[in-house]
């Protein structure tokens, strides 16, 4: 089967969302002059941030899987206090007893087998940086665009959680550019006969890579602007800029 084009796609996106700059805009560019701007570009490099703040991110992100976002936003300073600002070696060096009472305290989400996940995560982040000698981050930022689904299956496979869209979500949130696939994308692949069978499948995995692989060399738009073009495409979201 032919698959739809970039162009097509674009188009149609462009026509639900009130024209090319406002869809630029929700796909996170902004227009100066004729030019055209990637906001990401100026946001902070992923290899800058430290190894507990790549913990911190995985953590909020499995809390907020299945959970309101708002009380994990609000309840999380308090999980910084609770886990020593999730320094991986304090939280290695944490019995499980001392796990257990934190998980107790109704300061925080009281979800033991979530606060688990803390530790495990940390040891998964420690593993690295002690194998290949470098940040966590940077192991992130190094692994290559076209492989992400290798990525999420590695976070599947080591960490705790981190299966599902929670592992990619974790990475948006640090910085790592990835698709995701909603339930608005995954309705767009399936339409366009991109998967057949079950979503987290390898097969299905594989196919959905080169397919956004295909995508951006024909656009030279990152995942996330991708998987959002996608979204805005298709399905009911009623996204919009004021203004």
């Amino acid at each position: 089967m032919t698959h739809e084009s970039f162009k097509a796609l674009y188009q149609r996106a462009a026509d639900r969302k009130g024209g090319k700059p406002t869809l630029e805009l929700l796909l996170g560019k902004r227009i100066l002059g004729k030019k055209l701007l990637d906001d990401n570009a100026a946001e902070q490099s992923i290899i800058q941030l430290t190894d507990d703040r790549v913990l911190a991110a995985f953590t909020k992100q499995i809390f907020k899987s299945g959970f309101v976002w708002r009380v994990v936003e609000n309840k999380w300073p308090d999980f910084e206090e609770h886990f020593f600002n999730f320094n991986i070696e304090k939280m290695l060096m944490m019995p499980e007893e001392m796990l257990e009472r934190k998980a107790a305290d109704p300061k925080i989400i009281r979800n033991y087998n979530k606060v688990k996940t803390i530790k495990a995560n940390a040891q998964m982040i420690f593993d690295v940086t002690l194998d290949k000698n470098i940040s966590f981050a940077q192991f992130i930022n190094d692994w290559p665009s076209e492989d992400i689904i290798g990525l999420w299956a590695y976070l599947k496979k080591h960490g705790q959680r981190l299966g599902g869209n929670t592992g990619p979500y974790a990475l948006r949130l640090l910085g790592k550019d990835t698709f995701i696939l909603s339930s608005d994308v995954e309705a767009y692949l399936r339409t366009q006969q991109v998967i057949d069978g079950g979503l987290q499948s390898k097969k299905s995995l594989t196919a959905i890579q080169a397919y956004f692989n295909k995508l951006q060399r024909e656009s030279g738009y990152s995942l996330t602007q991708l998987s959002r073009l996608i979204a805005f495409a298709s399905g009911d979201n009623y996204v919009q800029i004021e203004g």
